[in-house]
């Protein structure tokens, strides 16, 4: 019989192997010819411009998906805080219901506690906000801060003394770095998606700062999503009680019976309102079912700021913008002052925050629940965020339009609504003109929204360098913390009072920033503080570079027409002295250590 052939050939082996291609080539050594441009060779069908397009394109995708991720987020955050704070102040209001629950416990005294702490606490957030930013990043800064506020949901299921105004002062503290970390955050968004649209761009290519007011279009549209979902949570903060308390109250011929002036004749908030409201007490269990709901709300924008949020800034720029020393950081919103483009938008801050509380308790509680009743309290209040929902569209207008008039545009509507309200004066108990406070809060939500997406794209237009932003939009939400601290120290004026500081404030406001505006266009110059550079504790390949990310374009030029001046000085010949060697002051990292010893004269 016949030896059958081997299953598998022999390694070296003569015969068939000898005959094949590439069979006299060592083991580990890939053979010449076709055969190695068939292993190594690009992919036939391989078109790279088309696959860098498509790179760009899912980076674009996940930058719109961190604009609407960040805005259901805070929109989500701020509904339960709203919500709760509505549903909670009423069930404290009513008398039987805190003489039953919690007896001699001193309700009243907790919740005035509990105001104080997220009132009064963020007038002292200009001091910590930059610091917190810069430190955690603004990514999560978003993060911790909506984690405060589920804080504070959660301490209502056991509602006392040390866990109320605790966790009250907590989101006192985080109600600043929230929204000027969610403002940084939008704004740092429209310059990345600008970025990834224009990648082919030679300036973005080389990671170099693109010309001023390219990305004002991607500013401008996304500023506008974000406060048109903001807006809806004044809806959503309507849930508990259209859902759940509205069918314990009682109607107003009970509520409002001792009440007699109401509007611009009022005085304080609600003047012989019923000290009972509930028909009856709800039961314990129908309150926690509640309140688990909104704690589920609040995690659930935890989970969305957290998993969907990508990252504001790449990390060599984070390292950069926390290399600049904790102190300077601590200075740099104080100085920042001192550019009179700021100080004149000042009076426009504090009306932003004055125009938000006046709508949630002056026009809602004084005019609208005076008159119709505490049951319609919820349907004013969907009125005014559906309506700014809505026509935060309008902010678009600025991209064809100067971008004065929708701000201009926005104060004039609330101009006109002031107006109306110093001679209003609702009859109460009367709900045969409901349709007029609907439409009236409608209009406010058309001014609220002008003001806000017009303020914050203004903001960053003017300031639109990355390393600036964080320290403005702090600025601008502390100012809007300093008006809802003055609103809860005048809690108890006249109306009319009210409404005297709300239109000298939006007079003042208008003509400031066209004050400014005019100085612009006269081309006065504005003074801004100098940003340090980075100074890093190591030494590696991405710090050997001459450019710096955190200094603005202007800086650059300055500092680079001071050193060839400095050289010239220096050295006759035109080269500075020293040039490619390390300075005596600095420590050399090993990186440049290893260089010269491979480049050294010592190396052949």
């Amino acid at each position: 019989m016949e030896a059958e052939p081997p299953l598998y050939p022999v390694a070296g082996a003569a015969g068939l192997l000898a005959e094949e291609p590439g069979a006299g080539v060592p083991d580990g050594v890939l053979p010449d010819g076709p055969e190695l441009d068939e292993f190594v060779g690009a992919y036939p069908d391989y078109n790279e411009e088309e696959e860098e397009g498509r790179y760009y394109r899912r980076k674009r995708l996940g930058v719109i998906k961190n604009v609407v991720s960040a805005s259901i987020g805070g929109m989500l955050t701020y509904s339960v805080y709203l919500g709760l704070l509505q549903m909670q102040m009423i069930l404290h209001y009513d008398e039987t219901y805190r003489e039953v629950k919690y007896g001699s416990m001193g309700l009243p005294d907790i919740d005035s506690k509990m105001l104080m702490g997220i009132n009064v606490t963020p007038v002292v957030a200009l001091l910590y906000t930059p610091v917190l930013i810069r430190f955690f990043g603004t990514k999560w800064v978003m993060f911790l801060a909506v984690g405060i506020y589920a804080l504070f949901v959660s301490t209502n299921y056991w509602e006392r003394y040390y866990t109320l105004v605790p966790a009250a002062v907590a989101l006192g503290v985080a109600i600043v770095p929230l929204w000027a970390s969610m403002g940084n955050y939008i704004t740092r968004m429209s310059q990345k998606y600008y970025e990834y649209v224009n990648y082919k761009e030679e300036h973005v290519q080389e990671q170099r700062r693109p010309p001023r007011g390219t990305h004002i279009p991607f500013l401008v549209i996304f500023h506008t999503v974000f406060y048109s979902f903001f807006h809806l949570s004044f809806v959503c903060a309507q849930g508990p009680m259209v859902f759940f308390l509205n069918k314990y109250l009682y109607d107003r011929n009970h509520t409002l019976y001792h009440v007699r002036n109401c509007g611009t004749n009022s005085s304080g908030i609600l003047i012989g309102f019923n000290k009972t409201v509930l028909q009856r007490l709800p039961h314990s269990q129908n309150l926690i079912v509640v309140e688990s709901v909104l704690m589920s709300v609040a995690f659930l924008a935890m989970l969305l700021v957290l998993a969907l949020c990508g990252s504001a800034y790449r990390p060599t720029e984070e390292i950069d913008l926390r290399s600049v020393g904790w102190g300077n950081i601590f200075q740099l919103p104080f100085k920042h002052m001192r550019d009179y483009r700021l100080r004149h938008l000042f009076p426009f801050f504090v009306y932003s925050g004055f125009e938000v509380l006046f709508v949630c308790t002056g026009f809602t509680l004084g005019y609208g629940v005076c008159s119709l009743g505490l049951e319609y309290l919820a349907y004013i209040l969907m009125a005014y965020g559906f309506g700014a929902a809505v026509f935060s569209s309008l902010g678009l207008l600025q991209l064809w339009l100067p971008r004065q008039v929708p701000l201009v545009a926005g104060a004039a509507v609330h101009l006109l609504l002031i107006l109306v309200f110093f001679f209003w004066a609702p009859h109460p108990q009367v709900v045969s003109h409901s349709w007029v406070f609907y439409m009236v809060a409608v209009l406010w939500g058309v001014g609220s929204a002008l003001n806000k997406i017009s303020l914050s794209t203004l903001l960053g237009i003017l300031y639109e360098d990355k390393e600036r932003q964080d320290f403005i939009f702090t600025i601008y939400h502390w100012c809007q913390a300093l008006a809802i601290f003055a609103v809860y120290l005048g809690f108890n004026l006249p109306m009319k009072a009210k409404l005297a500081i709300l239109l000298l404030t939006i007079m003042v406001a208008v003509f400031s920033y066209l004050w400014m505006e005019a100085k612009l266009k006269q081309r006065v110059v504005y003074r801004l503080p100098r940003i340090p550079r980075p100074q890093h504790k190591v030494c590696g390949y991405r710090y050997l570079e001459d450019d710096n990310s955190d200094e603005t374009g202007s800086e650059n030029e300055q500092d680079s027409a001071g050193s060839q001046e400095g050289s010239a000085d220096e050295d006759g010949d035109g080269e500075p002295a020293g040039a490619g060697a390390p300075g005596p002051a600095r420590r050399r990292c090993p990186y440049e250590q290893a260089l010269d010893g491979e480049d050294g004269p010592g190396q052949e």
